[in-house]
């Protein structure tokens, strides 16, 4: 058996919400710097014509004048036309990077923006912290990261390029327009590979991240009972609690049960009080029902007054579903009642009769939830 202090069990559901709420989600930069590079590689893919037109409108702007631009030259004939050929698609281009990468983020810190993670914290200004940080097992662990990035990204550009060298070395005698298609598409192309070699790492990293995050939140056994404690209470607290609501119920019964004759009960579950006086009424009459704690006053009570007590789990149940407080008790019960009635008349007069064996209908026989239930007996 572990040690209370040792941090050997899986974290609860309670315990990843309230790290989340603090900031400690899922997150890899991997993924990150993954999703920003293949998002702007594939905006420049199929939006890259739109900004090479607009830098081409701007080197016309920029290298166009007249003698009347040079005698009222305006800065802002020349910077509008600029930023409305370039600003835009820049914007654009940053926009559905941000969106991109943030959604990556989002997407496994359970759907939920941390806002406490870009608050100022005292733990992160620390330069003590800072060099745990650095030389602990996570500086070791993100410099390993580093010398594999770099070692896979430079072998994917290496084996990138070797093929191309023959191209790029005859580019500058080709005409200005084909040299700059093929630089355009030579980029775009190490772009895409160094963002498959971006996702590959960002696949690598992510159950990384997630282990080392679970065991971050693993628990102890005393964690888990404190947890335990909080989300049902301490025994005390459960077992005052209970006493209070007993104390309550036997208050509301306890003067139906001075009149009592007989109790009824399911064993545990139900308990029925009844009494048979012709003159308040033509037929037995409840006086107190209860289920839970306020079945367990009755009996409680009924013992103290000395009422018999009997268990006639399907008739307990049959009057408590039927009959309210106060009420004469069902007509098609009252041979099963009557029964039990003779029963404890008997007992007071000193006789020792058989217990009765009663019947109680079939439409009026209820599992302990009050549902028709036909199967159950006596």
């Amino acid at each position: 058996m572990s040690e209370s202090g040792e941090k050997s069990f899986a974290p609860t559901q309670k315990r990843r919400r309230d790290a989340a709420r603090k900031g400690d989600v899922l997150r890899s930069r991997e993924l990150g710097t993954a999703v920003a590079i293949l998002v702007g590689a594939a905006w420049l893919k199929f939006q890259g014509p739109v900004l090479l037109a607009g830098m081409e409108d701007v080197a016309r702007i920029g290298f166009s004048w007249d003698r009347a631009a040079l005698e009222d030259f305006s800065a802002a004939r020349i910077v509008l036309p600029i930023l409305q050929a370039v600003l835009l698609p820049i914007v654009t281009l940053a926009g559905a990077v941000m969106v991109a990468t943030v959604a990556s983020q989002i997407a496994f810190s359970d759907g939920r923006f941390n806002g406490s993670n870009i608050m100022p914290k005292g733990s992160r200004m620390n330069p003590l912290s800072g060099l745990k940080r650095m030389f602990g097992p996570t500086g070791w662990i993100e410099m390993a990261k580093g010398i594999a990035k770099v070692l896979l990204l430079g072998s994917i550009a290496y084996f990138w390029v070797e093929p191309q060298l023959g191209m790029l070395s005859g580019l500058a005698r080709g005409a200005l327009v084909e040299q700059l298609a093929f630089a355009w598409e030579t980029i775009l192309s190490l772009l895409f590979a160094l963002a498959g070699g971006l996702v590959l790492i960002a696949l690598i990293d992510l159950p990384v991240q997630a282990i080392r995050r679970l065991n971050r939140l693993k628990m102890s056994h005393q964690e888990m009972r404190d947890e335990h404690k909080e989300a049902e209470g301490s025994p005390e607290k459960k077992a005052a609690q209970r006493q209070r609501q007993r104390e309550l119920a036997m208050g509301s019964v306890h003067a139906a049960m001075r009149e009592a004759q007989f109790v009824i009960t399911n064993p545990s579950h139900f308990s029925v009080a009844l009494v048979y006086d012709p003159a308040k009424a033509s037929a037995p009459l409840v006086l107190a029902k209860g289920q839970g704690e306020k079945a367990l006053a009755i009996r409680e009570l009924a013992a103290e007054f000395g009422v018999p007590t009997l268990s006639y789990p399907a008739l307990a149940r049959s009057i408590y579903f039927t009959t309210r407080e106060r009420q004469v008790i069902r007509e098609e019960l009252y041979a099963a009642v009557a029964s039990v009635l003779a029963f404890v008349l008997s007992l007071k007069r000193g006789e020792k009769p058989r217990a009765p064996m009663i019947h109680v209908p079939i439409d009026l026989r209820f599992d302990a939830d009050g549902r028709p239930d036909p199967l159950t007996g006596t």
